[in-house]
């Protein structure tokens, strides 16, 4: 939903908004469905929830549950996932925001059955209850008995005043069109406000997130490496292939680099495909029959895509500031395998990878170790557990 549009509807008494959920809901035949339950001969029982960026509850979860200690399930708004990411139990939002008895019962079988929940984004867990209240929704738990946590996915722990700081090209320069500045600031304030209230284990999904959560544990980001594995040639064709998968167009950078990407295309030195929202289970071919990603220009960061990609094999381009670089690289014990490139490099880079290859195919081909390293869940499966689970 949008900030303004968002705005005037938190302006509709609750209960009003309920009313109107629920006879939405029971137009179109909607049942909330019954919470979601552990395996309940495991001695720690987590739940994840609720939004799966990139499929990374999930991801999270399946690392976890590789201790044999652990059950974990997440939880996903169903408009939250269009991109078709696995997920253990997907609701509605309007059933997790405006359906008290789904609240009620939620509340019930995580009390019951769980010992831990991750919230993500500061999402509330228990959907609309009391009005979303992250505060209140968290005391409750605890006094249930239950240990929670809370991981910080990207902009809704990315303080945009910040985040301008660091990078020229930052995506809250011109951010009107998409997100208005004034209110990005104050819903990100209020989260960051809300998670030092609470004082829980607290992690951030990438490494450029620290900025913001310096006393946040790095989780990294989850991938199954299998998927993404090839033996396709790298850089073997006279015009190098070169593709762009924006999830947000805006936050990728897409607008600063499209025109450079299709003059090298004019030229006839790259062939640039640029793709919208293919579904994640088609990725693999797609990323394969290509030689370079065209990652994020205005993050600073990287994340599940890049993590895809140098898996992959590919020659992965991005811009990454020195302070990720460092916290992940320190992590690898090696160097991310991310040649810098912002904006203005964008064109020299795509030059150089066309007249070097032989050096890039090197870089390529440290991905796949790098990847492992760090985000095949090794890494989150011991973080989570250490400042977590078994803490």
């Amino acid at each position: 939903m949008h900030p303004r549009v968002e705005a005037a509807w938190k302006l509709v008494p609750k209960p009003v908004q309920d009313a109107i959920a629920s006879t939405v809901d029971r137009a179109k035949g909607v049942t909330p469905p019954p919470p979601p339950l552990p395996d309940l001969s495991r001695p720690i029982r987590m739940l994840v929830g609720p939004v799966n960026y990139a499929g990374q509850g999930y991801r999270w979860s399946r690392a976890v549950e590789s201790t044999g200690e652990v059950s974990a399930v997440n939880y996903v708004h169903a408009g939250n996932n269009l991109l078709q990411y696995p997920a253990d139990y997907t609701v509605t939002w309007r059933t997790a925001e405006h359906s008290r008895a789904w609240q009620r019962s939620m509340l019930d079988a995580i009390a019951t059955n769980y010992t831990h929940v991750l919230i993500e984004a500061c999402f509330p867990i228990l959907g609309g209850m009391f009005s979303g209240d992250l505060r209140r929704q968290t005391a409750l738990l605890q006094e249930r008995g239950v240990r929670v946590g809370i991981v910080g996915h990207g902009t809704d722990v990315r303080l945009p005043s910040t985040h301008l700081e660091s990078t020229p090209w930052s995506l809250f320069v011109d951010s009107e069109d998409w997100v208005p500045f004034d209110l990005a600031e104050k819903a990100v304030a209020d989260n960051l406000a809300a998670i030092a209230d609470l004082d829980v284990p607290t992690f951030v999904s990438t490494a450029g997130l620290l900025v913001d959560l310096p006393r946040a544990h790095f989780l990294g980001v989850v991938i199954d490496q299998e998927q993404w594995i090839n033996d396709e040639p790298l850089l073997e064709r006279e015009r190098i292939r070169v593709i762009h998968a924006p999830t947000n167009a805006h936050v990728k950078g897409t607008p600063l680099i499209v025109p450079v990407a299709q003059k090298l295309h004019d030229e006839g030195l790259i062939e640039f495909i640029q793709l919208d929202r293919v579904p994640n289970h088609e990725m693999p071919a797609v990323v394969a029959s290509a030689d370079v990603v065209l990652d994020q220009f205005r993050v600073g960061d990287y994340g599940v895509a890049a993590c895809e990609s140098m898996t992959a094999g590919r020659v992965v381009l991005a811009h990454v500031t020195e302070q990720a670089r460092r916290e992940v690289e320190g992590h690898a014990g090696m160097t991310l395998p991310i040649p810098e490139t912002t904006p203005d490099t964008l064109e020299h880079m795509l030059r150089d990878i066309a007249v070097r290859r032989d050096h890039y195919r090197a870089i390529a081909a440290t991905g796949r170790e790098f990847v492992r390293r760090v985000h095949n869940g090794d890494f989150s499966r011991a973080q989570l557990m250490t400042h977590f689970l078994s803490a």
